[in-house]
C-alpha cells in the first residue's frame, strides 16, 4: 500500500513539477489539495492568467505555515503565522499577482514578507524578487524557508518595509502585503515608469486594495475590491 501511494505520488509530482523523495508519502495529499484549491477557489472566481495559476500550482503552501496548521493549508481562508501575522487566504494571493500582470524579465518589491509564500510565488514567476520584513524572526524563518526551497532569486531583508529599498530601484512591480492607512511616498517614487503597484490601504475595517499605475511620472489608482489585512508597522511597532 505504501509503495502504492509513492507511485501515485510520483505520477502527480511530475504533472505538477513537485520533486519527490523515496521516503516521502504524505505530500500525495498536499498535490491533491493544492489542485483542488487552484481549481476551486482561484480559476472558479476568475483568475485566468497563466503564470499566476502555474505557480499556485507549484509553490508548496503547507510548508509556509506552523505544522499545526498544516492540514489546513490549502483552505480558502488566512493562517496564523505567529507574531500576529498570518498567511493569506489564496484566492488573494492569486488575485494580487494576476492585477501586477508580471513578466519573467522583472524585478518585484513585495513589503511584507511574512511566511515567504508570496515571495516564493512571485519567484516563480520574475526574475528577481525583494521582499522586505520588519518582524525579525518572521524575516529570518522566511529566509531560510526560501534558502531550503532553492528560490536563489528571492532576496530577504529584515528593515521597515515604508521606506521600500531604494538601492535596488527601481522596480517594474511593488506588492504591499500589509495595510498602511496612506500610500507610502517612497514606495510610489521606486516604482518604475510604467510599473504597477497593489497594495491594500486604509484602517482595520475600511481597507480597499488599489492598483496604482505610473505613467507619464504621474500614478493612477484604482480600486479593486475591499479586503482586511493586518496592519503596517514601523520598527516601533506603530501604525503607518
Amino acid at each position: 500500500m505504501k509503495r502504492f501511494y509513492f507511485l501515485l505520488y510520483m505520477i502527480v509530482s511530475s504533472a505538477f513539477g513537485v520533486s519527490c523523495k523515496a521516503e516521502d508519502v504524505e505530500p500525495v495529499r498536499f498535490v491533491k489539495q493544492r489542485e483542488a484549491m487552484v481549481r476551486m477557489q482561484i480559476e472558479s472566481r476568475g483568475i485566468k492568467e497563466r503564470a499566476t495559476l502555474d505557480a499556485l500550482r507549484k509553490v508548496e503552501r503547507h510548508r509556509f505555515v506552523p505544522q499545526k496548521y498544516q492540514k489546513h493549508a490549502y483552505e480558502d481562508h488566512p493562517l496564523p503565522i505567529g507574531e500576529d501575522q498570518t498567511i493569506s487566504q489564496p484566492y488573494i494571493v492569486a488575485l494580487m499577482t494576476e492585477v501586477l500582470d508580471l513578466k519573467k524579465n522583472e524585478k518585484v518589491l513585495e513589503i511584507g514578507t511574512g511566511s515567504g509564500y508570496q515571495a516564493a510565488v512571485l519567484g516563480e514567476i520574475c526574475e528577481q524578487v525583494y521582499t522586505i520584513e520588519i518582524i525579525d524572526t518572521l524575516g529570518k524563518r522566511a529566509k531560510k524557508l526560501l534558502a531550503d526551497l532553492k528560490y536563489d532569486n528571492i532576496n530577504v531583508k529584515i528593515g521597515d518595509g515604508y521606506k521600500g529599498w531604494e538601492e535596488h530601484s527601481p522596480f517594474d512591480a511593488i506588492i504591499v502585503t500589509c495595510a498602511p492607512t496612506h500610500i507610502p511616498e517612497p514606495l510610489k517614487k521606486q516604482l518604475a515608469e510604467g510599473g504597477k503597484m497593489v497594495i491594500p490601504v486604509g484602517e482595520a475595517f475600511t481597507q480597499k486594495l488599489v492598483l496604482l499605475t505610473k505613467k507619464n511620472g504621474k500614478i493612477i489608482e484604482k480600486a479593486i475590491i475591499p479586503v482586511r489585512f493586518v496592519p503596517m508597522l514601523n520598527e516601533n511597532g506603530k501604525k503607518y
